[in-house]
């Protein structure tokens, strides 16, 4: 009994990790789904996000200056990788891996210098000496400020995706060649969407960093696999409601965040030993891409059936 009351105390927790993953996803979507690229960037600004919150905040910066410097931080990892990917001909994936490699570095540098050392692999933030985001003590008050953090943010998304800029960005995504003849720049709108993606991916790294209450080297390790994890399974459990709203697919993509924490900590609750978690992880997230084969293949299934039996 009492390990059940811990297993639904932990939610709240496990909520307010899934909203943070959400918005990192949402990053994550603007290049899988918008552009149609695989930027492998997102392990290494999400670590660089925390790590500027945290140097920043240490040395006596606002929280809202701090998240600010952050997310210009991931925008300009982002840029290095649209141009190591647009001006030199790297193949985007290859792109992401040699950004990813180069922030390592260079994020272990800005927490060492925060720090007064050559290098630090851990930053910690107490609480009670900053105001962070209105109050990160109470559950109920991270909740509050997280949802109303991703409310505000798909809503640019939703007006910047709604203007001709946002359009065109769109359009590079579904369609290059018809974009490039139209007269659209689309490695100007290649860079321009891993920008934003990284940015919004290293805002959401200092919101775990004020949540956890430290930034460390590795808290951005296999934070893509989370970001897409989100991203599939928000589309599988609402893709019907989202199919024709902006908006809403962005929704989906928060949803997709809380439910993967969610399962993550009943998987914690049922004693699985801590090494198999990443595997389990992984195992989720196949099944969750497979829900789209699955369907696919049972409506032709039945519909062969239909046929067989005269059916129209």
């Amino acid at each position: 009994m009492d390990t059940l009351l811990n297993y639904f105390s932990s939610l709240p927790g496990a909520v307010a990790q899934g909203i943070i993953a959400g918005i990192m996803a949402i990053g994550v979507y603007i290049t899988y789904r918008v552009l149609d690229v695989a930027d492998l960037t997102v392990d290494g600004s999400y670590c660089t996000g925390a790590a500027v919150c945290a140097a920043m905040l240490i040395n006596g910066h606002s929280v809202w200056v701090a998240m600010l410097v952050a997310m210009l931080a991931g925008m300009v990892a982002g840029l290095i990788t649209g141009f190591f990917h647009t001006f030199m001909g790297i193949p985007a994936i290859l792109s992401g891996i040699l950004t990813q490699l180069m922030l390592w570095s260079i994020n272990l540098k800005i927490m060492g210098i925060a720090l007064g050392k050559v290098s630090a692999a851990v930053i910690a933030v107490s609480s009670r000496n900053y105001k962070l985001l209105a109050s990160m003590l109470k559950m109920g008050d991270t909740l509050l400020v997280l949802a109303i953090f991703s409310v505000i943010l798909i809503a640019v998304l939703y007006w910047f995706f709604g203007t001709e800029y946002g359009a065109t960005l769109r359009a590079t995504g579904d369609n290059p060649q018809m974009s490039r003849a139209l007269g659209i720049n689309t490695d100007i709108r290649k860079i321009m969407g891993l920008v934003l993606s990284n940015g919004i991916v290293a805002l959401a790294g200092s919101l775990l960093a004020q949540y956890q209450g430290n930034a460390e080297i590795n808290m951005g390790r296999g934070a893509i696999v989370t970001g897409l994890a989100a991203v599939i399974i928000g589309e599988a459990l609402l893709g019907k409601l989202t199919k024709n709203n902006f908006a809403l697919k962005l929704f989906a993509v928060i949803v997709g965040g809380i439910v993967y924490f969610i399962i993550y900590s009943t998987i914690i609750y049922l004693g699985v030993e801590s090494n198999y978690l990443k595997m389990l992880s992984a195992l989720v997230l196949a099944c969750f891409l497979a829900v789209p084969y699955w369907k696919t293949r049972f409506a032709k299934h039945a519909k062969r059936s239909n046929v067989t039996k005269g059916e129209p």
